[in-house]
């Protein structure tokens, strides 16, 4: 444990300022994003070919050059189980900053281990294989709606955790989780965090065809926002949009942990997995460049998205700069590292730019839309988009296929405000 987590300040309040807001919402879309629409079977016989973005993501051909070794991601979550099969050895000391009993390795409810083996599990046991499986983890564990409203706990337990993360190794942080208000407090530990040269991910949120609000802290400037997939490339029906979204991941039909006791894997949807999967590319890249900042590997992920013929530098409010796909810069080296101290979410100098050895849109534009079937592929053959086996969308580094129709990712100019 650092000396920042050590010395964060617990605040126990009844319910406090967020209890009180929290009062006045419906939980569904009160702090917290999960996944939405779980199946109730079981599939832990067979969890790993259920993880179907591995293949076209080309994940066993990265692993040869980087496996996210070297690299740390703080998870802000529900806690992390460091006892499944797949964590072992994979998860370090954190923080828990509700102020309840136990400890950061007491995940109530499965949320947060499953984010953690997304990232880094590495499928020991038939568990989950994470797309940078030699990362490793430090959880934070925060509360959410249920917990917060039914107990005296810390009020500001996220921008502890933060605070935490910016102290602790971590170079990325994740968190899988959002409110749709602002806290001042969280504001700034999210700049103290990009000041400390931390890369920040965070969940838009599964209420697209209900309320549809920014959700914070993924519509913080600072904080990368990830949207959700489907297997052919579109932006999943239940995944938020808006200027907030940065880029997108897949979030479909992906294992995850039933409940607490960790018996079984069900299925689920959601924009927590994406951003868990987006976090661990991100890790993978960083691995194979760690003379890079923040800043670089951000700029690499977001120049290698895949976007069909999208015009460079046009953003979409459903899938930020496009799909993430590592392979393009780690089996072809291609995507532009940019300026080491430029924010690419801000556009400003930032601080804390010494690489992870040291961790411390132009105009708008509209995209021709076009039937599934004549949709741009990068760099890629005819055959490929017809293939059924690349399951509609080519992650990697050979071609990306995207659905655009019905003026869905309608492109627009992203202005960040906090």
């Amino acid at each position: 444990m650092t000396a920042g987590m050590s010395q964060t300040r617990k605040r126990r309040t009844s319910l406090g300022l967020r209890g009180r807001l929290l009062g006045t919402m419906a939980v569904a879309t009160a702090w917290s994003v999960g996944f939405v629409g779980a199946a109730p079977t079981a599939v832990a016989e067979d969890v790993q070919s259920k993880q179907w973005y591995l293949e076209p993501m080309h994940a066993e051909e990265m692993w040869k050059t980087t496996t996210g070794e070297g690299i740390t991601v703080a998870v802000i979550d529900t806690g992390v189980n460091p006892s499944t099969a797949s964590l072992k050895g994979q998860v370090l000391k954190g923080l828990d900053a509700t102020g309840a009993e136990g400890d950061e390795t007491d995940d109530y409810n499965g949320h947060g281990t499953t984010m953690a083996e997304l990232i880094a599990g590495t499928g020991h046991g038939g568990g989950i294989k994470g797309l940078a499986p030699g990362a490793k983890i430090i959880p934070m564990r925060i509360a959410d709606a249920d917990w917060k409203t039914k107990e005296s706990l810390n009020s500001l337990d996220t921008a502890d955790a933060i605070r935490a993360a910016a102290d602790s190794d971590a170079m990325i942080i994740n968190m899988s989780f959002g409110n749709d208000f602002k806290l001042d407090e969280e504001i700034e530990a999210v700049r103290y965090a990009q000041s400390k040269g931390k890369i920040f991910f965070a969940s838009v949120g599964n209420s697209a065809e209900k309320a549809n609000k920014p959700i914070y802290p993924a519509a913080y400037p600072e904080v990368v926002g990830v949207a959700a997939t489907d297997r052919q490339g579109k932006a999943s029906e239940y995944s938020q949009h808006g200027e907030f979204v940065d880029i997108a991941a897949p979030g479909d039909n992906l294992p995850r942990w039933c409940d607490k006791t960790f018996e079984r894997y069900c299925q689920g949807d959601g924009t927590s997995a994406a951003a868990a999967i987006t976090s661990a590319a991100a890790a993978l890249i960083w691995s194979a460049h760690p003379e890079w900042t923040a800043n670089q590997v951000l700029n690499v992920l977001f120049d290698t998205a895949g976007r069909g013929d999208w015009e460079k530098g046009t953003l979409s409010n459903y899938l930020g700069h496009g799909i993430i796909r590592p392979a393009v810069n780690i089996l072809k080296g291609t995507g532009d590292p940019g300026e080491a101290d430029i924010s690419p979410l801000t556009k400003e100098k930032t601080s804390g730019s010494e690489g992870s050895g040291a961790p411390s849109a132009s105009a708008s534009s509209q995209p021709e839309k076009k039937d599934k079937a004549e949709d741009a592929a990068m760099a890629g053959s005819s055959t490929e988009k017809n293939d059924s086996s690349q399951l509609g969308l080519i992650l990697g580094g050979v071609a990306v296929v995207l659905v655009i129709g019905g003026g869905a990712f309608a492109l627009v100019r992203k202005r960040r405000s906090a």
